[in-house]
């Protein structure tokens, strides 16, 4: 992914010129829904830095002692008639709560690295697809408009043709008829390009320069469907790996509620600095010298127990359980649909390529044959240009399923990633 984002800086692509190579650079690139996987990431890294902190000790100072009456007296600070005192207190945690908190923010971490690259699979399959409708959206334009100039031209022939009484009226109009038609595809098949063109955009951040994007990569070529084992396949995917690390995290998560039944204990020690002069020592009622003392505390569980921590843990490792068998079924799923669709698909194309189109031009070219001899009526021709603009268009739509189809399976197989 990365090695994609540096093609992509050094050389900007054509977009008049768009391969797929090229378009996959753009997405790893400047796709926004990467970027905002990524910031999960960073934050997710962020969280890791701010578990593995060990607890700051507490600076206290205070003064006691004042007397009202006699005020704090003069001279520096060691000289007023206070008693002073340093303190520092740190918590020290037990039950080995750092490292389950570690622990945990490392199995999140590496969940959004996986979800990282699930959105990446996800956009790239996404790419392909829109990449393969831009690229139908051009193949409908270009019989779209062959169509429209046989059309043009039959209707010019026509119309020479009604002057010099060879034709009737009504089979000019007919024609006439269809050549309009003709012309309304042609437009809705240019709209429909400029709507694959917008969607392609997107994916790789060049929504401004959408109408410069034409698909110029040669359609994939049909190829069995490579045997693997599913369950294999399955266990592979990121989003199943990342519902994997999220119950790793959860059980650490668990282990570290149970673990604040743990007592922490504070340590802590003092230093306190009493007047030496005895001309006050007397009026101040405080003592003279330096003394010292160390202090530990810990908590009393007497009211509570951490049951609800524990509690809600305990739930969000099981939720975590679930989420992984969600995971898994809608990979399974989604993969054995692959499977079957590009299965199908290929079957269909071949029906297409091998008979179909063929078998739909030669009679177009008889029709057109016949009909300039006299041997067949303008409607049989119109049936036949009809009919073969029709698996024409089928054709390029089964070429299109078939090449999302194969791009769904090979990122099954991780031939994506």
């Amino acid at each position: 992914m990365w090695g994609l984002m540096a093609q992509a800086q050094a050389q900007a692509p054509d977009l008049a010129h768009l391969s797929l190579s090229a378009a996959d650079a753009l997405l790893a690139q400047k796709n926004r829904e990467l970027q905002t996987a990524r910031r999960a990431v960073e934050a997710a890294q962020a969280a890791t830095l701010t578990a593995s902190a060990r607890p700051n000790p507490n600076l206290s100072l205070g003064v006691g002692s004042v007397n009202p009456q006699v005020g704090v007296g003069g001279g520096g600070l060691r000289d007023k008639i206070v008693d002073s005192s340093i303190r520092v207190d740190q918590l020290v945690e037990r039950g080995n709560k750092r490292e389950l908190r570690v622990s945990t923010a490392k199995k999140l971490e590496a969940a959004s690295g996986e979800d990282l690259a699930d959105v990446l699979r996800q956009q790239r399959l996404a790419l392909r697809a829109s990449y393969y409708d831009l690229q139908l959206a051009q193949d409908r334009v270009a019989i779209s408009a062959d169509t429209a100039e046989l059309y043009r031209h039959s209707l010019q022939a026509a119309d020479l043709r009604l002057k010099a009484g060879d034709i009737a009226s009504s089979d000019v109009a007919r024609i006439r008829v269809d050549a309009l038609r003709a012309q309304n595809d042609a437009g809705a098949a240019e709209a429909d390009r400029r709507r694959a063109q917008l969607a392609l955009a997107y994916l790789i951040g060049t929504e401004h320069h959408a109408d410069l994007l034409k698909a110029t990569d040669a359609w994939p070529a049909p190829q069995p469907a490579a045997a693997a084992d599913l369950d294999e396949l399955i266990e592979r995917r990121p989003d199943v790996r990342a519902a994997r690390s999220r119950i790793e995290a959860a059980g650490a998560a668990r282990d570290l509620a149970k673990s604040l039944r743990t007592r922490d204990l504070t340590l802590g020690a003092q230093f306190d600095h009493y007047p030496v002069n005895p001309l006050y020592a007397a009026t101040s009622g405080a003592g003279t010298g330096n003394t010292w003392g160390v202090f530990v505390s810990a908590p009393l569980f007497t009211r509570y127990y951490f049951e609800g921590e524990i509690a809600q843990a305990e739930s969000a490792y099981n939720s975590a359980t679930d989420n992984l068998e969600r995971a898994r079924a809608v990979a399974r799923s989604e993969t054995a649909k692959a499977l079957s669709d590009v299965s199908a698909a290929a079957e269909r194309l071949a029906r297409y390529q091998d008979s179909l189109l063929a078998e739909a031009k030669k009679s177009a070219d008889s029709a057109e044959f016949a009909y300039k001899n006299g041997a067949i009526g303008v409607m049989d021709l119109l049936d036949a240009r009809r009919t073969l603009r029709a698996i024409q268009l089928d054709a390029a739509s089964a070429q299109a399923e078939y090449a999302k189809a194969l791009a769904a399976w090979q990122s099954g197989l991780g031939g994506m990633q």
